[in-house]
């Protein structure tokens, strides 16, 4: 009978953050596949888990892999980690995952942290429709094509930038999306010393401390590409978020017209609606 493979996502920084299912299915599996086994054996040990790590990343060759399977074909239950986050998201572990949904393994998610819903949440941009770029190209044309993608984009894009090239990027940033779109720098997510600067290219650059540091996640506003209609926005689930940061009914009709296009007696006027059928 065909083992299992667990997909389980891990802590991007603070280690409270982890599912009780993870937990137990850490602990109930033969063997935990780890990106680097130093940094998953620090959060076994924070929560009493015992099971065996095995290192499995990026470099692991054929061999390994077909191993792995062959292992997994043979009735083994693993658990695939990356360092932090959900694995398979700018982390190893896709062609294991192909390789074992071919042989007839069950792959099985177990959801939790991730850096690019954890910067969405908290970046103050639409994302109601969002694009994830990972790492850009360090350079050259598939770099060039990457930044010109996002100053097209009319949704909002993700993308993991390394402390030392993000003024870089944020610089290249303004060149192609220009000076008013607005981008949010998220860094140390769920750490002591987690950072969000909000504003264009040029006011997040200018807020940056020096030196940086921590691992930084970019959300970049989407392209205006003139009126969005009524109909595809979810206007009720606006209201209510914004409710719960505190906007005004004004503050929320100024977000409509920055966010979607809508003129100022449109956007006041919907949103007294959506309060009113609230009450």
């Amino acid at each position: 009978m065909g083992g299992r493979l667990s997909i389980v996502a891990t802590p991007i920084g603070c280690l409270e953050d982890i599912t009780l299912r993870a937990l137990r299915v850490l602990r109930e599996a033969d063997l935990i596949l780890a990106e680097d086994t130093r940094h998953t054996r620090t959060l076994c040990s924070k929560h009493g888990i015992a099971t065996p790590l095995r290192s499995f990343h990026a470099h692991s060759g054929e061999a390994k892999v077909s191993a792995t399977v062959e292992e997994l074909e043979n009735g083994a239950h693993y658990a695939l980690v990356s360092d932090a986050g959900t694995p398979l998201v700018s982390d190893p572990g896709a062609n294991l995952v192909s390789r074992a949904t071919q042989a007839g393994v069950t792959v099985e998610a177990i959801p939790g942290p991730s850096a690019v819903l954890a910067a969405l949440s908290v970046a103050g941009l639409p994302i109601r429709r969002f694009v994830f770029e990972g790492f850009l190209a360090k350079k050259g044309k598939d770099r060039r094509a990457a930044l010109e993608r996002i100053a097209d984009s009319s949704s909002t894009v993700v993308l993991f930038e390394s402390p030392h090239r993000a003024r870089a990027t944020l610089t290249e940033l303004e060149q192609h999306i220009g000076s008013e779109r607005r981008i949010a720098l998220c860094r140390e997510l769920t750490k002591v010393h987690e950072q969000t600067i909000r504003g264009t290219a040029r006011e997040v650059q200018d807020a940056l401390p020096d030196p940086l540091r921590g691992e930084v996640t970019l959300v970049i506003e989407g392209r205006t590409r003139g009126d969005t209609p009524r109909e595809d926005v979810d206007l009720e689930a606006l209201v209510v978020r914004w409710q719960s940061e505190g906007l005004s009914t004004k503050a929320m009709a100024q977000r409509l017209q920055a966010d979607f296009g809508w003129k100022r007696n449109e956007a006041y006027q919907s949103v007294l609606d959506v309060l009113s059928s609230a009450n």
